[in-house]
């Protein structure tokens, strides 16, 4: 980047300042509304031109109406649209011109009203004469001239504008106390001349005799006088005007030359509109409401009021003048400062090309010095570099010989197992066979098998996992049908789909199948995608498994498809589906090498293996196996598969993995317990342990486990960590967070037993936390200890009606839902109708969840306890009032005094009167 030495800097900011001069005092824009174009509302317009031009950056852009409230409203709506910064408004009528001036107000554009107001205050400020003040020294100018007596011809304004009607108001609360003087005509001229003259022309027509004329303007003044000049025959009334404006048809000329008798000065505000404008635009204090002031005008001092208005009218033209040449010199002076400006911006840019031209060869010295400098360091970094990958590769060396140690280790261990799983398997096979087990003993020797051969089949996947990595797995080709083989091994699934109610079928094309293929390895690859179809398809869902041939480059293939409408795979996972060790959820059971395993199988036929899914909608796997195979080695005669009760052992294992329906006992007495654990085997095991004492009721995950808590309400809830969809942390935090289970107790087991995870598990709220694989007996224990601690505290509720001091037992959720619970009963005592419905409404539960969380937290059902709140402040009542028993009932919400009597009798073992007397 270049840098501009201080002295450039210094230089632009003046050229800035000096271009910017002008701008800095931004232009204010006025928009002056006038209603008509009479010389009065000129006048004014001078005014306003010409104080505006005493104040810098003040713009004025006036616009009349000609007597339209239409053509007004649309000039004041232009000034709204351009957003100038102040109207002055001269409305033509008051009501017509109220809703645009507010809007303007509503768009935060100040409003000055000039001469007249509106029907609203919703104005800025109004600068104007009182019109009824004025009206009201003419009445009294008018009374004196008749001494009290005569006739009077009113000539008014333009009906419904506040000027007419505040005039004539003024006018008419002076003549009314004069009972001699009459208004014997009345109409309106419109402030104009020629209208005045045809209402005056109309008057003498009617032959009444007229003593004087009150026009509300001079211009209808001298309508009035034109009309009477032009009737013969008649005295000349008495004519009086309002305005007084100067010049030669202004109305002081007009009272000079004998027009007028009178005119009243109606001052044009426009000087003081400007002003109060200034004031507001630069938010200075400014008066709302400027009263202007008026005087008349008669032959007694007409001439000296001219004198003095015809010296202003030329102090005001010479002041024109000097604005005109001021402005004149304004803008020669600006364009010479432009010009000036200009040539210094066209000599700075000059030097700062210049010193940019220096700076960059200085820069491109600089730059070649440090390309070089880099250069150096480059071929530095490159040489640790190389030290550092020659470090990589010995350390990868070292970490696959320990990777390999470890495998080789696995392995070993794995065969170390077979030993003593083959003791284990040979007795228990013998007890299923000799013993005369009972029903109970079986199911037991049935789940250890069952798991013994989970184990075998695991060890085996890791020996043949092991013998790939070190090359030794040995292919064992045979010539065998195809489609036979397969169909064996999907027949023996079609039990297993009935009872998972899945639609599972398999289909294959007409042509023959006869290849060489591996029967052993071929067996493991089918059982895999179909262990896994079923793994991850629900109940009425649909496996497909279809068999056809196809050319692939040129050679015939076998194509093999698997395909489900489970769950599916993102799209995540799904490229890294087949990688050895890989499992979606890290905290599902299995290996995360039967996939893995699979993909090896069927490249150890040259064949390819390939998945389409999508997430929600299920997944297809593809298996691709050649008809012909190069350097094979052929076995002499078919190897031995799997025998059906071998096939019946795997089909166990993946059985092991579904829930069961249950039927649900709940009219036992024995304390109800849910089981949430995702492993089919563990959770029949714990049934098995708890069934003597308990009623059980079984989940296969979280959420399912969450759904059958909020239904039955369980006595305590044994659950898993690990598990799909919803953990067990996650379902015991939402346990204790829900109103309807926050008491139950919650045993969480697991096969991770760190400190941290005990610590997350307690935090969500459980009550205790025992590690797999656990004690018969340690869980047995923690059971009855967990269910007797419930008990005592109800029964300690029983007896006190309140969890005392076992109240740090109870979590504060249901403490404050007892005591929500006892706050509404004794609210509403002396409601008999109060039911359960309502109670349960009102606590946001249903009639059953609330009869299982009373039931659960105080062993009384909620009639029960309502009925015992009742009574406990019935026995108050007796004690400490001078009431009744009959009054007591019913104000306790009993419906007779005798079934109170039999109520209180039942709980406090004698009757109320027997009470009150051995206690008083």
């Amino acid at each position: 980047m270049y840098k501009i030495n201080f002295i450039g800097i210094f230089f632009l900011v003046i050229l800035f300042n000096s271009c910017s001069k002008e701008k800095s005092n931004q232009i204010k824009v006025i928009g002056v509304s006038q209603c008509s174009d009479d010389a009065w509302r000129r006048t004014m317009n001078d005014e306003i031109l010409r104080e505006a031009s005493f104040y810098h950056g003040v713009e004025v852009s006036i616009k009349t109406a000609h007597d339209s409230n239409q053509q007004q409203i649309r000039d004041i709506e232009s000034f709204i649209a351009d957003k100038v910064d102040l109207i002055i408004v001269s409305p033509n009528e008051a009501i017509p011109l109220t809703p645009v001036i507010e809007k303007a107000m509503q768009e935060g554009i100040p409003v000055i009203l000039v001469d007249r107001k509106i029907s609203s205050g919703k104005y800025t400020a109004f600068v104007g004469a009182d019109n009824y003040q004025i009206g009201k020294e003419v009445g009294v100018y008018t009374a004196n001239l008749l001494n009290g007596k005569g006739n009077i011809a009113e000539i008014r304004g333009l009906k419904g504008s506040t000027p007419d009607s505040e005039r004539n108001r003024g006018f008419m609360s002076v003549i009314e106390k004069y009972r001699n003087i009459h208004i014997v005509y009345q109409d309106y001229g419109d402030w104009l001349r020629s209208h005045a003259k045809d209402k005056m022309t109309q008057a003498l027509q009617k032959n009444i005799p007229i003593d004087l004329v009150f026009a509300f303007n001079d211009e209808m003044a001298t309508g009035a006088y034109e009309a009477i000049t032009l009737k013969s025959g008649i005295k000349k009334p008495l004519i009086l005007g309002i305005d007084a404006l100067p010049g030669t048809e202004g109305g002081i000329q007009k009272v000079i030359s004998g027009i007028l008798d009178a005119t009243f000065i109606y001052p044009t505000g426009g000087e003081k509109a400007i002003q109060t404008a200034i004031h507001i635009l630069n938010n200075e204090p400014y008066e709302r409401d400027n009263a202007l002031y008026t005087a008349v005008v008669d032959k007694t001092n007409a001439r000296v009021l001219k004198l003095q208005t015809d010296q202003i009218i030329q102090h005001q033209n010479r002041i024109n003048q000097l604005n005109t040449v001021l402005n004149q010199n304004l803008a020669k002076y600006s364009t010479q400062r432009i010009m000036l400006v200009s040539s210094l911006l066209v000599l700075f840019l000059i030097l700062i090309l210049l010193i940019l031209l220096i700076r960059a060869y200085s820069s491109k010295n600089k730059s070649n010095k440090i390309l070089e400098s880099q250069n150096i360091a480059i071929n530095k970094q490159k040489e640790e570099l190389s030290q550092q990958r020659d470090q990589l590769i010995v350390l990868s060396k070292n970490l696959e010989e320990a990777t390999q140690a470890k495998l080789v280790f696995f392995t070993n261990i794995s065969h170390e197992f077979r030993t003593p799983l083959t003791l284990i398997l040979g007795p228990l096979d013998s007890l299923m066979d000799k013993e005369n087990l009972t029903n109970e003993g079986k199911k037991l020797v049935q789940l250890m098998r069952k798991n013994v051969h989970i184990l075998l089949k695991l060890i085996d996947q890791i020996i043949d996992f092991r013998k790939y990595e070190n090359g030794k797995m040995q292919m064992e080709f045979t010539m065998t049908d195809l489609k036979t083989f397969i169909q064996d091994i999907t027949d023996s699934f079609l039990e297993f789909g009935k009872k998972k109610q899945i639609h599972f079928s398999f289909k294959a094309s007409d042509e023959d199948f006869t290849l060489w293929f591996d029967s052993d390895k071929m067996e493991k690859i089918c059982y895999n995608l179909l262990s896994n179809a079923f793994k991850f398809t629900g109940e009425n869902g649909k496996i497909d498994v279809q068999l056809s041939k196809i050319d692939l480059n040129g050679e015939p293939y076998a194509q093999l498809t698997v395909s489900d409408n489970g769950t599916g795979i993102s799209d995540h996972h799904i490229h890294s589906i087949f990688e050895r060790f890989y499992k979606i959820d890290s905290r599902a059971a299995g290996s995360g090498i039967g996939l893995h395993l699979t993909k090896v199988l069927v490249e150890m036929h040259n064949g390819i293996i390939s998945i389409k899914s999508e997430e929600g909608k299920g997944s297809t796997f593809t298996v691709q196996i050649p008809f012909k195979q190069k350097e094979i080695a052929l076995v002499e005669q078919y190897p031995l598969l799997k025998t059906p009760s071998d096939r019946e052992e795997d089909l166990m294992i993946l059985e092991s993995e579904e829930e069961t329906e249950e039927t649900v006992n709940l009219q036992t007495d024995k304390p109800l317990i849910l089981i949430v654990e995702d492993n089919n085997d563990v959770r029949k095991y714990i049934k098995s342990l708890l069934t003597e004492s308990f009623e059980t009721i079984e989940a296969s995950n979280g959420q399912i486990g969450l759904f059958k808590a909020m239904k039955f309400v369980p006595e305590l809830i044994i659950s898993d960590v690990s598990m799909d969809t919803m953990d067990g942390f996650e379902l015991c935090k939402q346990i204790k967070e829900n109103i309807s289970t926050s008491h139950i107790p919650v045993i969480l087991l697991t096969a991770y037993a760190l400190d941290e995870q005990r610590a997350i598990g307690f935090e969500s709220g459980a009550d205790a936390y025992i590690p797999k694989p656990f004690n018969e007996s340690l869980l047995k224990i923690r059971v009855r200890k967990l269910i007797e601690n419930r008990e005592k505290i109800k029964a300690y509720f029983q007896k006190n009606l309140t969890f005392g001091e076992r109240k740090e037992n109870v979590p504060e959720m249901d403490k404050s839902f007892i005591n929500k619970f006892r706050k509404l009963i004794e609210d509403r005592l002396i409601d008999s109708d109060l039911n359960v419905d309502e109670i349960g409404k009102s606590l946001g539960l249903s009639r059953v969840q609330l009869y299982r969380k009373i039931k659960s937290l105080t062993n009384y059902a909620p009639n029960e306890l309502v009925r015992i709140i009742r009574l406990k402040a019935s026995e108050q009542l007796l004690l400490n009032s001078e009431k009744t028993i009959s009054e007591i009932a019913y104000d306790t919400g009993f419906s007779s005094p005798s079934y109170f009597a039999k109520c209180f009798k039942e709980y406090f073992n004698e009757s109320p009167t027997d009470y009150v007397k051995r206690i008083k």
